[in-house]
């Protein structure tokens, strides 16, 4: 449900926030310690570029992209501000070093490298070239190590967060990661949909929080209409992993909201299985087979808006999600809710 109208904070509650924010905002160069998730498909030049606008740091999901395909999206996004933002590569993409190279050769100061941990030689070619490097860390070991390498900046992502999502929640990541390491700034992501919890992790220690669900409905996201009614709909508890039914075939689990393409991918899990039991297929192809699946299904519901047989990759702050907006209102009630909630501890 929405909110109630509440009184504009006073001007020292926002200070006190901006204090808490400032050294997440001076690494991005932005008014405020908010970075856009990368959602392939829906975090495009149109989408960044307004979160950048409202003194947020959009990111660029690169995706599938190839190199020529991201300097164009990269291009378009500086035809659309003069503001910051930043390029999310996937790890395992077969070019990341010409994607490395294309985002320096178009003065990209912040590369984020997601899906896994980035090659050392990736990591340096980034920095040799001028670029911040953001990498995620799923653990307290490996976010030591990723600085060891390299690495600017960190974001600590829960299971509560869309898409492709590791096994432990925010709330437990925060506790384990945030009060040790002090070297780097790091960004807390899963399940935040509003500015209350983004200060509840600032006060923990946090540099500020990256947000996706929340943006999907932006006014300038291009995401289909029946994309953005499905996500305008959505419950939390509609938004559920997807589900590993043979520990021989393991499946990174998908955050979405569930439809007729969640109930069918496990129906496509099972009969591969059969085949492979039945000696018709080998279990390196039955794998690959596995992982393709969902290969096109969320351009099938983000694009062309099929959110039956599409996959709808939702975080569970999707029930937070209730109209649609543009992005600097977006941007602005979170930051107001954060100042809202200071002021209120001030003032009892």
């Amino acid at each position: 449900m929405d909110a109630l109208p509440q009184a504009t904070p006073p001007a020292e509650a926002f200070a006190r926030l901006d204090a808490l924010m400032a050294r997440g905002a001076a690494f991005f160069g932005t008014r405020y310690a908010i970075m856009g998730g990368a959602m392939s498909w829906v975090s495009e030049r149109n989408l960044v570029a307004a979160l950048s606008n409202a003194g947020a740091f959009g990111v660029i999901a690169c995706g599938a992209m190839e190199p020529d395909r991201l300097a164009q999206e990269i291009a378009g996004t500086q035809a659309l501000t003069e503001k910051p933002f930043g390029v999310n590569l996937i790890t395992m993409h077969p070019r990341l070093d010409q994607l490395v190279q294309t985002c320096l050769d178009h003065k990209v100061g912040h590369i984020v490298f997601a899906g896994g941990i980035p090659p050392g030689a990736a990591i340096k070619a980034a920095k040799d070239g001028g670029a911040k490097v953001v990498c995620f860390a799923p653990a307290l070991a490996l976010a030591k190590k990723l600085i060891r390498s390299g690495a600017d900046a960190l974001v600590i992502e829960g299971a509560e967060a869309g898409g492709h999502i590791g096994p432990v929640s925010l709330t437990v990541l925060a506790q384990e990661i945030l009060p040790f390491i002090r070297e780097v700034p790091v960004f807390v992501a899963g399940g935040i949909g509003r500015g209350e919890a983004i200060l509840s992790y600032l006060e923990m220690g946090a540099a500020g929080a990256q947000l996706g669900t929340r943006f999907v409905c932006a006014t300038e996201s291009i995401a289909h209409p029946n994309f953005k009614r499905a996500f305008i709909r959505g419950a939390a508890r509609d938004a559920l992993p997807t589900v590993q039914l043979d520990e021989r075939f393991p499946v990174i689990p998908v955050r979405a909201l569930q439809n007729e393409g969640t109930k069918r991918f496990l129906e496509h899990q099972a009969a591969t299985i059969r085949r492979f039991l039945a000696g018709e297929v080998e279990k390196a192809a039955a794998q690959l087979d596995i992982e393709h699946y969902w290969a096109g299904a969320l351009r099938r519901a983000v694009i062309d808006g099929d959110v039956e047989n599409g996959s709808l990759m939702a975080g569970q702050s999707v029930g937070m999600v209730t109209r649609e907006q543009p992005a600097v209102e977006i941007v602005q009630e979170l930051i107001t809710q954060a100042a809202a909630a200071i002021a209120a501890r001030q003032a009892a």
